[in-house]
């Protein structure tokens, strides 16, 4: 019953471990600068997807500028920069600007123009501009 046991949980974090063996590790900003479209977000790949328009620019100089316009007209246009890093192959970004703590995401798919962001509580679809 224990090899059981032992061989269920061996193969739970081999399962485990090949979630993450299929994203994209980054070696540094180079796969990721310039503007994408950031169309959609979820909290969960297989949950319905909240549509966006937003623009992310990921510059050299380790800033990630955004910017969009209020759909509902509330604050027009909306302008920001936080700071961002690749770091053991996931992007590292400022959560909000002037505040030291940072999020680790994760590319989980980059194919042609497509992106894939997996962050702390956010999936990002993105697009290539």
């Amino acid at each position: 019953m224990q090899k059981l046991t032992t061989g269920l949980a061996f193969i739970g974090i081999l399962m485990a471990g090949s979630v993450n063996a299929a994203d994209v590790v980054l070696e540094d900003t180079s796969l990721i600068l310039g503007k994408w479209k950031l169309y959609a977000e979820a909290p969960a790949l297989h949950k319905e997807k909240t549509k966006v328009n937003i623009n992310w620019e990921f510059k050299d100089d380790g800033i990630i500028h955004t910017w969009a316009k209020d759909s509902r007209a509330r604050t027009g246009d909306m302008s920001i920069n936080v700071a961002y890093s690749v770091e053991d192959g996931v992007i590292k970004k400022q959560v909000a600007p002037g505040r030291s703590r940072y999020e680790k995401c994760r590319v989980i798919k980059l194919e042609g123009k497509d992106m894939t962001l997996k962050c702390q509580y956010l999936y990002f679809f993105m697009e290539k501009q």
